[in-house]
């Protein structure tokens, strides 16, 4: 009989040589330890703005007031702060500035000073009679944006001549008997100006001899004014 071919036996496999583990390295100084991952910060709150000082939000919405006597002390803080609002940057300053008027007159020089500033102002000046304008309150209530001087029908309205007292020898007087004239003269181009009335009819009806008290309505229809609030 034939002899059966003998099976070729596989080579064994040789087993994996053991890898040896590197010796951990010995210091003087001790490894730190693993810390645990900080936790996630908590959500930021929106910053609180503080809260606004008293005036504040007048301020920012071009609120003003002349409730005192008209002198050179009371008329600066508005004079100062009608150029400010004009002087500030665009998205900064009110559209419109709001006057709000309660005086019983004072010194026509002070007044023409914060008229002037007025009338150069970029950003138009409403006028609001409130309580009582008399005088120079007058001069300045008419110095309003035109269409938009208000009056409350409960608001006093004076007007008169001017009216200056002063003292000294009879040459000194006589010396300012000039600038009497023409501080008459400059109130005259006023009214002129803002009521849009003549002369002769400024003389009859607002300017006369004696004090002129006036009614809302007649506020308005002698040009002081152009609108009446009803308050209630």
């Amino acid at each position: 009989m034939a002899k059966k071919p003998e099976k070729k036996r596989a080579p064994a496999k040789k087993a994996p040589a053991k890898t040896k583990k590197p010796e951990e390295e010995v210091t003087v100084i001790p490894a730190p330890k693993e810390q645990p991952a900080p936790p996630p910060p908590p959500p930021q709150m929106p910053p609180q703005m503080p809260p606004k000082k008293p005036g504040e939000t007048l301020w920012e919405n071009g609120i003003l007031f002349m409730d005192k006597e008209f002198n050179q002390e009371n008329c600066m803080p508005l004079v100062r702060a009608i150029m400010e609002y004009n002087m500030s940057p665009e998205g900064q300053r009110p559209e419109i500035i709001h006057l709000y008027i309660n005086s019983p007159g004072g010194a026509v020089a002070s007044a023409m000073h914060l008229i002037d500033t007025i009338k150069q102002s970029k950003i138009p000046v409403y006028t609001y009679g409130m309580g009582m304008i008399a005088s120079c309150g007058v001069l300045l209530m008419m110095s309003g944006e035109k269409g938009h001087r208000y009056i409350t029908q409960n608001t006093s309205v004076m007007s008169h001549q001017y009216s200056w007292g002063s003292r000294g020898k009879e040459h000194e007087l006589m010396s300012i008997v000039k600038e009497f004239e023409l501080s008459t003269e400059r109130m005259l181009d006023h009214y002129k100006k803002c009521t849009g009335k003549s002369e002769a009819y400024i003389r009859k009806f607002l300017l006369p001899e004696s004090d002129m008290w006036l009614t809302p309505e007649e506020t308005v229809k002698h040009g002081i004014a152009d609108k009446i609030i009803k308050t209630y």
